[in-house]
């Protein structure tokens, strides 16, 4: 028997821990024990605009409830595929439950593809599991940082590059919202050592401009409040709190200066407006929502699978230390505090110095 934590589509506070009956399982599946996984505001996003990008798709539940999915470790528990052991472990997409059986294909010594027929109409960057004994990324003494970092790390590595690719618009600033958040602060560390010139802005809760200026990630941390401080120069935007109001007032106080304005997830969620940003009144340019894998797509193009690797991996080492000791590690265990650590986030109550980690 396992477990799934189902979430109410059109009420999102509303979980419930299901009970799974697990089948037998074909030729050539494996089934994975989940281990541990991260509750961070990305998951809140996946739920947010899950029909839009077919996340609900990835593990389906029944009726009006979808599986938010995860990122995190699992263990084989059971194999029918001959190059896939008993007790060997994995990193990847996972649901919020106990386990998930998957049909690994294009198999290597660093991982493989999960193959099910109803993943294959999304990003197959979500379908990729790396095998731990053969993964470059794996350090076993940072499992917690990777799952709390790592997917939220590389979608703010791929803006960086997407941004250094248009010259960055002409822009001087860039103006991040959410500072405090994970995937502004790896988005930030990028740009202190890839963009230099760049200056960074983030934007916070006054609450939060202590802790954000001491990662020292920013080069100016504003409070909300004081978007007016913000020179009048050439600059692009990226809002990952899906707060109109706050979008609308960079857009308002920069007009024809802001060169481009970028949307990603949705940390404010009962404030998100139209679009996870600004109406159709607002100045300046058209937001646009960033969906991180055609960006990755680009990005390998550009530099090749092995300059990809190599620049990613360049960064993510810098960025650790930049965060070493900034975020503090909350464990927790089980679903019921899964659920619970999830209507946290998406209610804005989660503490950004500590990140969640779910254990079994």
């Amino acid at each position: 028997m396992g477990q799934t934590v189902w979430v109410k589509k059109a009420a999102l506070t509303e979980t419930q821990i299901h009970d799974d009956i697990l089948p037998a399982i074909g030729d050539g599946e494996v089934r994975l024990k989940i281990e541990s996984f991260s509750v961070t505001a990305n998951n809140v996003t996946y739920a947010v605009i899950g029909d839009l990008f077919g996340y609900w798709n990835f593990f389906p539940a029944e009726g009006d409830f979808g599986v938010v999915p995860m990122w995190g470790h699992a263990i084989v528990e059971e194999s029918r595929h001959p190059e896939i052991a008993v007790g060997e472990r994995v990193y990847g997409y996972l649901p919020m439950g106990t386990h998930l059986d998957v049909l690994p294909g294009k198999i290597s010594s660093g991982g493989f593809t999960d193959m099910a027929a109803h993943r294959q109409p999304m990003s197959p960057i979500y379908n990729q599991y790396s095998r731990l004994a053969d993964d470059p990324e794996h350090d076993p003494a940072k499992e917690a940082e990777r799952m709390l970092f790592g997917p939220l790390f590389k979608t703010g590595f791929l803006i960086e590059a997407m941004f250094r690719r248009e010259g960055w618009y002409g822009a001087q600033n860039l103006i991040m919202t959410s500072a405090s958040s994970k995937t502004a602060m790896g988005l930030a560390s990028v740009a202190k050592d890839s963009s230099p010139a760049i200056t960074r802005i983030g934007l916070t809760s006054a609450g939060n401009v202590a802790f954000v200026e001491r990662t020292g990630l920013y080069d100016h941390v504003l409070a909300y409040d004081d978007i007016g401080q913000i020179a009048a120069q050439p600059s692009v935007s990226v809002d990952f709190a899906g707060n109109s109001d706050v979008l609308r007032a960079i857009h308002a106080h920069l007009g024809d200066r802001l060169e481009y304005s970028c949307l990603v997830g949705a940390t404010h969620v009962d404030a998100r407006g139209s679009a996870l940003g600004a109406g159709s009144d607002t100045a300046g340019p058209k937001p646009v929502l960033f969906f991180a894998p055609d960006h990755a797509v680009a990005t390998v193009q550009e530099l090749g699978p092995k300059g990809f690797g190599e620049a990613v991996g360049r960064s993510w080492a810098s960025f650790l230390k930049a965060v070493d000791d900034v975020v503090e590690i909350d464990e927790r265990h089980g679903l019921d505090a899964a659920a619970a650590a999830f209507v946290e986030a998406l209610q804005g109550k989660a503490d950004p110095q500590k990140g969640i980690v779910i254990s079994f």
